[in-house]
């Protein structure tokens, strides 16, 4: 990847002319076959984007109280667009249509926000990395489409839904308005994030993404640690989804540890007993792991790129 990012060709992107991004938006908009893709330079900010672009301030959307979008983007939601958010509750991270189709304000109630858009996350962080279907997808789009509300995908680790459910890239094209990708995290790129969506609402995200601050300009170099990952690091993913499991099964055998979601993809989260959770830290910081902790004796394992076979064979033998 290193050598991928010294040979790219540059320019200026905020000009549109550097070659490398160039070519990584028309891939990335090809495989997912829509109109157009942006490249930004965090996943957030691509979201934030995309909400700005579907939504006018006083606007409401709906989304799952552990989205992204709301719980760490910085309250971006109200400063960046002034919209504010309805919360769903749900398994996993997920919403469905009926919880969604309940949640829209009535249009001509003028005493209440107008919603405007739906965002989804797939897989779920806080969810635990969980990944929706496409029929449930599917249900909650037909509900959009009958209010004309906008559908857009906080899609950072949407390639890991796509490799662990064989679900394809136009799968979700043809489902969402906007889709924002990351290409670090599980990809492994130094930093980087796509919006991709129809003309009707990326025909004004240039400018979004130049009031947000995101113009860069010879971002070749990051565009073509992109275009590497793409063709090296996408099949790898499913050896983290197989990390995660294993790892799952070691942490299920210790006593005080109660895991507490099934693990689809490349996320293990898991509760303890306040000694058991004291335990597992000491074994943790002597193999130099970092876990996040998401609340009172909720633990976060991710597997990723450079968590590579020796790690984790090591961290599996010292929890066993």
């Amino acid at each position: 990847m290193l050598q991928a990012i010294v040979d790219s060709a540059t320019g200026d992107d905020v000009y549109k002319e550097d070659p490398t991004v160039n070519a990584l938006e028309e891939r990335i908009a090809d495989m997912f076959g829509m109109d157009q893709a942006l490249f930004f330079p965090s996943g957030s900010m691509a979201n934030q984007a995309a909400i700005k672009l579907h939504t006018q301030p006083g606007e409401q959307l709906i989304c799952h109280e552990y989205a992204h979008v709301y719980n760490y983007e910085g309250g971006g939601v109200s400063f960046n667009s002034g919209v504010s958010c309805k919360l769903l509750p749900g398994p996993d991270g997920m919403i469905d249509s009926a919880s969604v189709k309940a949640a829209i304000n009535p249009p001509d109630f003028y005493h209440s926000p107008l919603t405007s858009l739906v965002c989804l996350e797939n897989t779920t962080n806080k969810g635990g990395g969980a990944c929706y279907s496409l029929e449930q997808i599917d249900a909650i789009k037909q509900v959009t489409d009958e209010f004309e509300l906008g559908l857009h995908l906080d899609g950072a680790r949407l390639w890991n839904a796509m490799i662990a459910t064989g679900q394809t890239a136009k799968d979700f094209g043809k489902r969402f308005d906007t889709i924002s990708v990351c290409l670090s995290k599980g990809l492994g790129t130094p930093a980087g994030s796509v919006l991709i969506g129809s003309e009707k609402y990326m025909r004004n995200a240039i400018r979004v993404r130049k009031l947000l601050g995101g113009g860069m300009r010879q971002i070749g170099l990051l565009a073509g640690a992109g275009m590497y990952a793409l063709d090296n690091n996408l099949k790898r993913l499913a050896d983290d989804h197989k990390h995660a499991r294993e790892l799952a099964t070691a942490l299920a055998a210790r006593d005080g540890v109660t895991l507490v979601n099934e693990v689809q993809t490349n996320i293990v989260l898991y509760r303890t007993t306040a000694g058991a959770g004291e335990a597992l830290q000491n074994v943790y910081d002597e193999l130099n792991v970092r876990v996040s902790e998401m609340g009172p004796g909720l633990f976060r394992i991710v597997t990723h790129l450079d968590y590579s076979v020796e790690h984790h064979r090591l961290l599996i033998n010292r929890l066993r």
